[in-house]
């Protein structure tokens, strides 16, 4: 995509709404599906309602080689012709328009519901742009000697609530469906709608593992439209925060994996390491998840050197026991014999579909915010990207090994220079007319929020993108050809959010 028919966008910045370019759907369909062949990806993909019946679709695609976010808009009505046939990662986010604009996407080839509410929102002859959620169609593959097995959505343990339906042949999984929306809470609303001091607090909530993830997103957002320019210590100590977020959840998702295959020993230290930067957390923000720590303008808690030091001392425990029980778990062939070749996933389907995060990586995919399109501290120290090459469950694994082990470095380094400045800076009002694109690496994947303002510079449409929402489709493909015994390691290597996705 050129410059002339798209608006190039930094991450972090805002840019009038008014220079977004808008052209006729033939020709932004065009754009869209050539600058996807041409490298980039599908960033944000959303809907804007207009006056009347119109509705204006903005594209936001990512060119991470070049570190690029360009903007292109188009207006449609009733419907617009599919992009997905010819570009299939805007499959979610096209099912996502009909049930969020009532707008068709036409010779789309699964039209159905993405989340499981009802678009009361929408206007009676828009509605019959989703489908009934009670009549769902999955798909079902015929046969004598294939049956169905129906999973969820309420399932034994405290986890949250999605509907699996595996097609197959004895133990050979040949498709699986996932249906989700059970925890759909209207969080776009409430972000368009609640003041800032207030729409921080659900943003925090939209998955409550990502907390420091999400409000990173949400205040970078709203820093850029108030052109607030946070400090330094404030942008260090974010970035720590996000770090030990990352931590935490990687090595809870190893111990989980430990612990499904019976690897006790490997399950019991990883468990007890997570518990451990969860605590960090806890030093510093007065809870286990980083809750209060990420506001506009820079953060609610800071550094003492009581907790610096805590903080150093934990991390050479955490080093230390990560390298033992690291290679205690990776080089048990056992282990190996279970992971490898588990749940693969071709490097192809990965860049078709536009998968993120580790599920990216672990297929030789380098996307990864922090690097492509760097902001905070991440500007000035970048964290090496971790890849590997078979996307299977033990390269999602090794992904996961080797980003702690970076990250313990990352932040070792950020504890012992940690520069000077205020914590929090005033953050005034929001610039009328604007639309800006906050992204964050978070541990699933890139985060991303976009926020279009009106003219007196209140929120007028508030997009949140969870990484779950792109790969979920990395799951179902996972599954195929694999044994149905094999869900359980397949789903922990993915660890997906049901909340994340749902909204």
């Amino acid at each position: 995509m050129t410059a002339a028919t798209t608006r190039p966008l930094r991450n972090r910045w805002t840019v009038p709404w008014g220079e977004v370019p808008v052209a006729p759907i033939a020709a932004f369909r065009e754009r869209v599906v050539e600058g996807v062949r041409g490298g980039a990806r599908i960033c944000h993909f959303f809907g804007v309602p207009e006056a009347g019946e119109e509705t204006r679709l903005v594209a936001v695609l990512a060119d991470d080689g070049a570190g690029r976010l360009d903007a292109l808009s188009t207006i449609v009505t009733r419907g617009f012709p599919s992009l997905t046939p010819d570009c299939p990662s805007a499959h979610a986010f096209e099912r996502e328009l009909a049930e969020q604009c009532g707008v068709v996407p036409e010779g789309h080839p699964w039209p159905k519901p993405l989340r499981r509410h009802a678009p009361d929102h929408l206007p009676p002859g828009r509605r019959a742009a989703a489908c009934d959620r009670d009549g769902y169609p999955f798909a079902r593959v015929l046969g004598d000697q294939v049956h169905e097995v129906a999973v969820g959505p309420v399932h034994a343990g405290v986890i949250e609530p999605g509907h699996f339906r595996f097609q197959t042949h004895g133990e050979d999984v040949l498709f699986l469906e996932i249906m989700l929306g059970y925890q759909h809470r209207g969080v776009e609303r409430l972000l368009e709608t609640l003041p800032i001091e207030r729409a921080v607090l659900v943003a925090e909530s939209i998955a409550g593992d990502s907390v420091v993830g999400h409000a990173e997103a949400f205040c970078g957002a709203i820093e850029a439209l108030g052109r607030v320019q946070k400090g330094a210590r404030a942008q260090s100590v974010r970035a720590i925060a996000l770090e030990v977020e990352r931590l935490a959840n990687h090595l809870g998702d190893l111990g989980a994996l430990s612990g499904d295959i019976a690897f006790a020993p490997a399950a019991a230290y990883f468990g007890r390491m997570r518990g451990d930067c969860l605590n960090l957390l806890l030093e510093l923000s007065g809870n286990r998840f980083g809750r209060g720590l990420v506001r506009p303008g820079g953060i609610g808690f800071d550094f003492t050197p009581a907790i610096a030091d805590r903080f150093r001392l934990c991390l050479d425990g955490l080093s230390r026991d990560v390298r033992e029980i690291g290679d205690l778990f990776f080089e048990n062939e056992s282990v190996r014999a279970r992971l490898e070749g588990v749940g693969a996933i071709p490097r192809v389907a990965c860049e078709e579909y536009g998968f993120v995060g580790p599920t990216a990586r672990a297929c030789a995919v380098p996307r990864d915010v922090r690097q492509d399109h760097p902001y905070g501290a991440f500007r000035f120290t970048q964290i090496p990207v971790a890849t590997a090459w078979a996307g299977d469950v033990a390269a999602r694994a090794l992904v996961r090994r080797l980003e702690v082990e970076r990250s313990l470095e990352f932040l070792r380094e950020h504890l012992e220079n940690l520069p000077q400045g205020r914590a929090l800076e005033p953050a005034p009002p929001l610039r009328p007319e604007e639309f800006v694109v906050a992204l964050t690496e978070g541990w699933r994947g890139e985060i991303g929020h976009a926020v279009l303002t009106d003219a007196a510079g209140r929120i007028r449409r508030y997009k949140v993108k969870d990484p779950s929402f792109h790969n979920w489709s990395a799951l179902a493909l996972a599954m195929r050809g694999n044994q149905i015994s094999d869900f359980p390691i397949c789903n922990k290597s993915f660890n997906l959010s049901y909340a994340g996705h749902d909204l």
